[in-house]
Formats: C-alpha cells, structure tokens, sequence
C-alpha cells in the first residue's frame, strides 16, 4: 500500500493537449520506474493458459495481464477528461501511446517549422543591460531543450558561442581572460558560465 501511495504522488500532472514532447517523456519515465513500459511497447496479445499450466507459468501469465492493465490504468490517469474520451475505446496501451503520438506531437512537417521558428527565436536573443548570465543562458537552453524535445540536434557548443557573441560589453574582461586561458572552441557551457559567475 505505501508503494503505491509513493508511485501515484510521483504521478506526472494531468496532459491536457500542451506540451506533448516534454509531457511523453515524464511519462515513458513514470512508466520505466513502475517496470510498465514494456507493456507499452509490446503489442502482443498475451496467450492464454495451456491445460495443465504449471505454477510459474499461471505466474507469469498474471504479471504479464496486471503489467499491461497498469500501463492502460496509469495512461488514463494522467490525461485529461477531454483526451480520455477520445482513448477509452482503446484496448491495450501501446494503442493509447500511439493515438496521443499521432495526435498531439504532429507530423515531421510540422515539427520541422516548429524547429525552424524556434531556432530563429534563438538567433534573435540578446541578453539584457538588466539580467544575469545565469538567467540570459537559461532563457537560450530553454529554447535549445525545446529543439531538442522536436527530434533536432543542438550542441551546447552553439549556446556557448551565443553567449561570447552577445553578451553586454561589462563582460568583456572575462572573455578577453578565456580567450587567454582557454580554447573557446572546446569549453563546454558549465565552464563558461561558472567563469562568467566568478
């Protein structure tokens, strides 16, 4: 019983049509830390008992139902009373996975325009005479995870040269001290920031 009070208050919060990408891998996550992701992927129909089963088989065959009824159970918990309208004639979970992929992460040309959009919004930042590095490379991971969420590749090494490139002028000595001490084509975004903070 206090297992599963600890697995339902690590639940991820209600999907409700925003943010598919991030919402899908709290929730494959929730499903591999409960061992239910397998029934997810697995679309296999679980044969049934042959005559004269033994113990382990009638086991196994048990924990095999139970595993695919707990994946269905925590995919229903964790949508919406709209979304699970549309799924609750649904028979196993990997059909409820794949109904929400096709639904609501869209198709390669949409997610291609989406990249492209915010690969533009990143190019267009500028850190503010007002905010921190902290807060300034923050707002560019931010937008490179959510390139990343689209199915895109984004190095470190790009938010890195975004910020030598755009940084306010007060920064300056510090470059000039990297620049120095460093190569600036191989530090990575930890050391850039930790110098910028010290």
């Amino acid at each position: 019983m206090n297992g599963e009070t600890n697995s339902s208050s690590m639940a991820p919060p209600t999907f409700d049509r925003e943010s598919y990408q991030i919402r899908a891998v709290r929730m494959r996550i929730y499903l591999q830390a409960l061992n239910l992701w397998e029934a997810v992927e697995d679309e296999h129909e679980i044969a049934p008992l042959p005559d004269n089963s033994t113990v382990a088989q009638i086991k196994t065959h048990k924990e095999r139902k139970t595993r695919k009824s707990k994946a269905m159970t925590c995919l229903f918990t964790v949508v919406s009373s709209n979304i699970l309208t549309r799924i609750m004639s649904l028979q196993s979970a990997k059909e409820v996975w794949d109904y929400l992929k096709t639904e609501y992460e869209g198709d390669e040309r949409i997610r291609g325009k989406q990249v492209v959009n915010l690969v533009r919004e990143f190019e267009l930042q500028r850190m503010k005479e007002s905010e921190t590095i902290k807060e300034y490379s923050d707002r560019l991971l931010n937008l490179a995870n959510h390139i990343r969420l689209l199915g895109s590749t984004f190095n470190d090494s790009r938010i890195v040269e975004k910020i030598l490139l755009t940084v306010p002028e007060r920064f300056e000595a510090t470059i000039t001290t990297l620049e120095n001490t460093k190569n600036l084509s191989k530090i990575t975004l930890a050391e850039l920031l930790s110098a910028f903070q010290a």
